[in-house]
């Protein structure tokens, strides 16, 4: 199992966005974008317990972090994310996360609420010295809210873009979030792609 920060800035665009280029921005080279496929499904309790505290908590394929991931509030802008190895249980949480979150479950078994497929376009900025300072992910999404016999309800689709930096670097974090309001985005709407199909 390991743990980090979460830092990141969300947006929300128009199917018909057009990217702006993050290469004109000071100090900052643009790696060629990368396509990804990624499906989750998250677990709560039946009232939502985890979602009513801001916890996320999903098991999620595709992509280069696949696995179960547990997102924990830390402070403005940021969240804790810990991961623990896919496994073959795909509705059993592990014991692990599970006891990290047992006292807000209060005793409430955990399954799945919700479903999230995406296609992500992932765009890497470096910086001169060649480090990663920003990852910028284009998200198309396709979400269903689960009900109680795990039927599907009716799919939400929609398109967000969100900045994550390794570290908090306000400056480049202004500069592309100017870069992506200039071109037409909109400040994300919602804490989460989860959040938004549970207000549906």
């Amino acid at each position: 199992m390991s743990e980090f920060l979460e830092i990141e800035q969300k947006f929300d665009v128009d199917t018909g966005f057009e990217r702006p280029s993050f290469g004109a921005l000071a100090g900052v080279s643009e790696a060629a974008p990368v396509v990804q496929h990624l499906s989750a499904t998250y677990f709560d309790t039946a009232d939502q317990r985890l979602a009513a505290s801001k916890i996320t908590l999903r098991r999620r394929t595709g992509g280069t972090d696949a696995g179960w991931h547990l997102k924990l509030p830390e402070g403005s802008g940021e969240r804790r994310e810990v991961h623990a190895p896919l496994g073959a249980a795909e509705r059993e949480v592990p014991e692990e996360l599970a006891a990290r979150v047992a006292e807000v479950a209060g005793g409430q078994p955990l399954a799945p609420i919700a479903t999230l497929d995406t296609e992500r376009t992932v765009v890497t900025l470096h910086g001169d010295d060649g480090r990663v300072v920003a990852e910028v992910a284009d998200d198309l999404v396709t979400g269903r809210r689960l009900r109680a016999d795990g039927s599907a309800e009716a799919a939400q689709r929609w398109r967000e873009i969100e900045v994550e930096v390794p570290h908090a670097d306000p400056a480049l974090q202004r500069a592309a979030a100017d870069a992506l309001l200039a071109a037409g985005a909109r400040p994300g709407g919602h804490a989460s792609k989860l959040a938004r199909v549970l207000d549906s």
